[in-house]
């Protein structure tokens, strides 16, 4: 598993490569955290290395998303697997978070 943190001047992107489950999830969430600790609030995560996400991991995803909101900025998802898309789905995150299908309109968003 590997965490990169990328800024940009309206956003901050954050990938990760591997599976997102119990054991990797609070380094994920450590790296939103420190984020948005250093005073940015828009977030592109993009899932184009990440090739499994536990129900642990979509908790930390809709985590930083909540506090994300709360400093005025937004969570973005970009990259996402076919597999990975509908597992979000029947959770329900794509009711919370914006999904898109490329890092250029992600970023592009803010």
């Amino acid at each position: 598993m590997d965490i990169n943190t990328k800024q940009y001047k309206r956003c901050t992107v954050v990938n990760m490569s591997g599976r997102i489950d119990a054991n990797t999830s609070p380094e994920l969430d450590n790296a939103f955290k420190e984020v948005l600790e250093n005073g940015k609030n828009n977030i592109v995560f993009d899932m184009s290395g990440v090739d499994f996400v536990a129900s642990r991991g979509i908790w930390v995803i809709l985590e930083a998303q909540k506090a994300c909101k709360q400093a005025n900025g937004e969570l973005v998802i970009t990259n996402v697997s076919d597999n990975i898309l509908k597992s979000l789905d029947l959770a329900g995150v794509k009711h919370f978070v914006k999904i898109f299908p490329d890092i250029v309109s992600a970023v592009g968003s803010f």
